[in-house]
This record gives C-alpha cells, sequence and structure tokens, in this order.
C-alpha cells in the first residue's frame, strides 16, 4: 500500500497499442467485400482502366462512332469503379447504409456491364484492325466479362438472403390469438 501499485492494478487497463500506420489508419479495409469480391473490383478498375488507355492511343480512324462510344463507357467505368470501391474500403459504407451501398453497387455494376460488352461489339464492327484498336476491345471484352461476374455474384447472395429470411418467417407460427384483428376480439 506504500506505493499504491495494489490499490490501482485490478482496475486499470493496460495502454491501447498504438495505431498502425498506412492504409487501416485511414479507415480502409476489405472486411465489406472479402479478397475475392476485392479483387474482381480492383481487375475492373485496372481492365477499365486499360481499355481507357489504349483507345485513347488510336490516332486515326475511319468510323470513329464506335470508338467514341467505346471511349465514353469505357472512362465512365473507370470513374463509377473508383467510389464504389472507395465505399467499401472505408467508413463510407458505414455511413452510406450498407443495403444502399450493395443496391448501388449491383446496379452500377449490371449497367456497366451491359454497355461495356455493346460497346466492346459496336467498337469491335467498326474499328481499322489495328494492333491497338484490337488490343482495346480485348481489354473491353474482359472488363465486360468481370462486370457480368460481378453482377452475377450479388444477384445470388441477394437470392440467397431472400431465402434465408424466407425460411426464418415460415418457422416462426404465430398464435392463433395474434392472426385475429383487435376489432374482432371479444370485449
Amino acid at each position: 500500500m506504500e506505493n499504491g501499485g495494489s490499490v490501482y492494478s485490478p482496475t486499470t487497463s493496460p495502454a491501447e497499442p498504438a495505431p498502425h500506420k498506412g492504409l487501416r489508419s485511414c479507415g480502409c479495409t476489405a472486411a465489406h467485400l472479402g479478397l475475392s469480391r476485392l479483387a474482381l473490383k480492383a481487375l475492373q478498375l485496372v481492365l477499365s482502366f486499360l481499355a481507357f488507355v489504349l483507345e485513347e492511343v488510336i490516332e486515326v480512324c475511319t468510323s470513329c462512332g464506335g470508338l467514341y462510344f467505346f471511349e465514353f463507357v469505357s472512362c465512365s467505368a473507370f470513374l463509377l469503379c473508383i467510389p464504389i470501391l472507395a465505399m467499401y474500403c472505408t467508413s463510407l459504407h458505414e455511413r452510406v447504409g450498407k443495403e444502399q451501398v450493395k443496391q448501388l453497387d449491383f446496379w452500377i455494376v449490371s449497367v456497366l456491364a451491359i454497355f461495356f460488352f455493346l460497346a466492346s461489339v459496336v467498337f469491335s464492327a467498326t474499328n481499322d484492325r489495328t494492333s491497338i484498336e484490337i488490343a482495346a476491345i480485348v481489354f473491353g471484352y474482359l472488363a465486360s466479362i468481370t462486370f457480368i461476374v460481378d453482377a452475377v455474384m450479388i444477384f445470388r447472395r441477394r437470392q440467397d438472403r431472400r431465402k434465408e429470411t424466407q425460411q426464418e418467417n415460415t418457422a416462426r407460427t404465430l398464435n392463433p390469438a395474434e392472426n385475429q384483428p383487435l376489432n374482432n376480439q371479444p370485449a
């Protein structure tokens, strides 16, 4: 008791370790996506960026409508992947709302899958068959595939959750008195 060590030791807690430097200190985590979806999202970002960059390198085109459509879609896909990935990997996921982020992600990914595939088909039909154009088209199709796979994964998870909630609801049986309207109960 002279130095006070035994009085305070049972009630005090050890000091918390210093926060880690790097991405975790700013709230960046892959916990909301999982490793496979994070890799898929990163692949979408990289492939759409490569398709956009390769399309930008093209200097001459004879039928430019397909090229411009591909440019718009690939740039839009790249720019829309960034905030979705940022929402999943930072604390914005909780602030915006988990269900809203998932729903927004599903619709963005689905629309991008359709438009990226369509833009790749149109650009395939209207290109001049240069090696840069063919490379851009290949990356466009690869990006389309990643968006389609992601949309299917999100849709399946949503269906699995619906089945689970339906099974939980059917397991609950209500008391017959709970099924009666309030006005029909005896007074």
